[in-house]
């Protein structure tokens, strides 16, 4: 009897620190998200998918619907895109990857 309990207590200890590693395994700084384009400011090299805010820089890779590498001029408004960037605090996210995706 006493064996099957503490087989129980493990199990449960080893669900629980499964569970728990999973839960904060997500919370990295990284946003993916699709969407159509709402505003886009080439000048400002910002863009607005979903309602929230992204920023590129130089390191920002840009392809278009087939997948080769071009340059932000190909974006246009309600283009839909895939963005891949990461979070910053209280600014705006930079993107890593843009995907522009077949309409």
């Amino acid at each position: 009897m006493k064996k099957i309990i503490f087989e129980i207590g493990v199990m449960l200890t080893f669900l629980i620190l499964i569970m728990y590693g999973l839960t904060f395994a997500g919370e990295k700084d990284e946003v993916r998200i699709q969407g159509k384009v709402m505003e886009l400011d080439v000048m400002k090299k910002m863009v607005i998918v979903n309602e929230k805010t992204f920023i590129w820089d130089q390191n920002t890779l840009i392809y278009d619907e087939k997948g080769s590498p071009t340059t932000a001029d190909k974006l246009t408004l309600q283009s839909r895109v895939s963005i891949e960037a990461t979070r910053v605090k209280s600014k705006p996210s930079i993107i890593n990857k843009l995907y522009l995706l077949p309409k």
